[in-house]
């Protein structure tokens, strides 16, 4: 199988209206830029997305709500975005927010195969509104679904033509378990690499789990809050 796409455009030209998409990145950190830029570009909407925060105003998925490419939200943080704070609050957005934990767990059940989970975390919240509870040992959980997605889009440091991916330190973050929930896993990164020049050892995510990727280009890294101490 031929994994090797040219560009982010190649990569998502079949993401269609109203897909569910997982994106990788904490923060900034390790966000797949170019396949969000591309999105932009192909106007894709009404989508359902699956990420740790959704950027800030004026880059990562904050690119897609500038254009209202995105209906729903399905994140842990959101405070870095004036205009997702915008949209909430008109109704323009669905947002679903959850607590990190919970949304790691989620993202790697749906991975792995399991169909839900109890977990303590939100009992007694609005997070626990709806859902089933269950007591065990005294103590009271709730249970939540797994997440899977029709595209898990993921950035890596290096790659091989056959999808194995080795991320570089923080930049790992929610990518290794959103590629493993995807029907099709696209993954971009800084440096590919000929298959058999990783160490099998270093290797964070199989390629069994990847269906394309290629090389990114022109990678800003941005960071959210530059603090400076004298």
């Amino acid at each position: 199988m031929n994994k090797l796409v040219a560009n982010a455009d190649e990569a998502v030209k079949d993401i269609f209206d109203g897909a569910t998409l997982m994106l990788g990145g904490f923060g900034l950190c390790g966000i797949p830029e170019c396949c969000i830029a591309a999105l932009v570009r192909k106007g894709t909407k009404e989508l359902t997305c699956i990420s740790n925060n959704a950027g800030v105003d004026d880059f990562g998925i904050g690119l897609m709500l500038q254009t209202k490419q995105v209906k729903k939200m399905i994140s842990s943080y959101v405070g870095e975005n004036a205009e997702f704070e915008k949209q909430l609050l008109s109704g323009e957005l669905e947002v679903d927010l959850i607590p990190q934990g919970s949304l790691a767990e989620r993202v790697r059940a749906g991975g792995a195969g399991i169909p839900a989970f109890y977990t303590p975390a939100g009992f007694g919240t609005e997070i626990a509104e709806g859902k089933e509870t269950r007591e065990f040992d005294g103590k009271m959980y709730i249970m939540e679904e797994a997440l899977k997605a029709d595209f898990s889009i993921v950035k890596a440091w290096k790659g091989d033509e056959s999808g194995n991916l080795v991320y570089r330190k923080t930049a790992r973050n929610f990518n290794p378990m959103m590629a493993t929930a995807g029907k099709i896993t696209i993954a971009e990164v800084e440096e590919l690499v000929p298959v058999g020049s990783l160490e099998p050892d270093t290797i964070h995510t199989p390629g069994i789990f990847v269906q394309r990727i290629f090389q990114g280009k022109n990678y800003e890294k941005r960071i959210e809050q530059l603090t400076i101490a004298n």
